[in-house]
């Protein structure tokens, strides 16, 4: 086991470093980066995103002189000198190899830089946003499970039955109605939108959080909470509640079900000191997995209708304003968390079940 996780934890080097210098590789050809935004900016043709560039940078910048030999986009009326300052600036002043080499040293120590247009550091930028996607991915991923997981077994143990249809269509209907699409919905009937406004419609405290007491704060925080919950949650019964359905039913089809009812056992003896175990297995080992994904992955849409400064809506604008430290910072963060949880479901799995090997079978 020790010798497996020791592969593993080897193994992420290379994946770390592919994924980063496919990455690194795509940046380098899409246009629009900052020296772009920024020669904008003094052209005078700000968009929304170059607006929120730091106006402190700019005014050091000369803008005497022309020149009619720059590669870069709108960069014809400034000198060379001012183009060489803005790439000095944003350090494109050396070449791309140079700067991948640079910034894989500095990831090494897990330095990520700062935000080229929010002038702080990269992991203040995500411990601020940290909070939203925490309470966004745990609690979602927790009553996803509480309910899925029960559902799952009673649809098994009642397979074919009036209940166990009725349910399936309930959840397929569910399962088809897009997250964001719902949010728009619930904004509408109960946060002030058209009929009721039982809700908050933005943030995820109120502005007197401080001023309440404990109990206060923790009904302010779910009051808040409910609605994105609401709309995060509700299509995500559908994935869990049918595998953990099709599981059972393998399980209860086997002989030692049959061997254990044979033997006088109780179905909820058989039910769950037997099946339960074994069918679990998968469910189980695929928790961690399950909410790193909704974390990092399934947020962006719910945090930009409720108006929640997350993480996906962090990763999301350094994209689109081209802030290279945070995106590439949150793509080396999440890419290593996503490997360690991997890593950690196959070890659960060898918890739940030591009958498993990985090293055995050459993993």
């Amino acid at each position: 086991m020790g010798n497996y996780i020791l592969r593993r934890l080897l193994l992420m080097i290379p994946t770390l470093f592919g994924i980063l210098l496919i990455n690194f590789a795509i940046i380098q050809v899409a246009p629009g980066g900052p020296v772009e935004q920024m020669i904008a900016k003094l052209q005078g043709h700000e968009s929304g995103s170059s607006s929120r560039l730091s106006g402190g940078n700019s005014d050091s910048l000369s803008t005497g002189g022309q020149s009619n030999n720059s590669s870069y986009r709108g960069g014809q009326g400034l000198s060379d000198e001012t183009i060489a300052q803005i790439e000095a600036m944003y350090g494109f002043n050396k070449p791309a190899y140079e700067r991948f080499t640079i910034m894989l040293g500095n990831y090494l120590v897990f330095d990520f830089g700062e935000s080229f247009f929010r002038n702080t550091s990269v992991i203040d930028l995500i411990l601020e946003k940290m909070p939203v996607s925490v309470s966004l991915g745990l609690w979602s991923t927790l009553i996803i499970y509480l309910i899925s997981i029960p559902l799952g077994i009673k649809k098994a143990v009642r397979h074919g039955s009036k209940f166990d249809i009725a349910s399936s269509s309930i959840i397929t209907v569910l399962y088809a109605v897009p997250g964001f699409l719902l949010a728009i919905l619930l904004i509408v009937f109960f946060a002030g939108g058209s009929y009721y406004d039982w809700f908050p419609l933005r943030g995820l405290t109120s502005s007197n959080f401080d001023e309440l007491t404990t109990l206060g704060k923790i009904r302010d925080y779910f009051w808040h909470l409910a609605l994105p919950l609401i709309a995060f949650t509700i299509s995500g019964f559908a994935t869990l509640t049918m595998l953990t359905k099709n599981s059972f039913l393998d399980e209860i089809n086997k002989q030692y079900v049959t061997t254990a009812k044979a033997k006088g056992l109780t179905e909820n003896r058989v039910l769950y000191g037997h099946v339960f175990r074994n069918s679990m297995l998968i469910i189980i080992s695929g928790f961690p997995a399950a909410f790193i994904s909704i974390f990092f992955t399934g947020s962006l849409l719910i945090e930009v209708v409720f108006s929640l400064d997350g993480l996906g809506l962090l990763s999301f604008e350094s994209v689109v304003n081209r802030d290279y430290p945070v995106f590439f910072g949150t793509l080396f963060i999440f890419t290593l968390i996503g490997l360690l949880v991997k890593l950690i479901s196959d070890i659960i799995y060898i918890m739940v079940d030591p009958r498993i090997d990985f090293q055995s079978q050459g993993a």
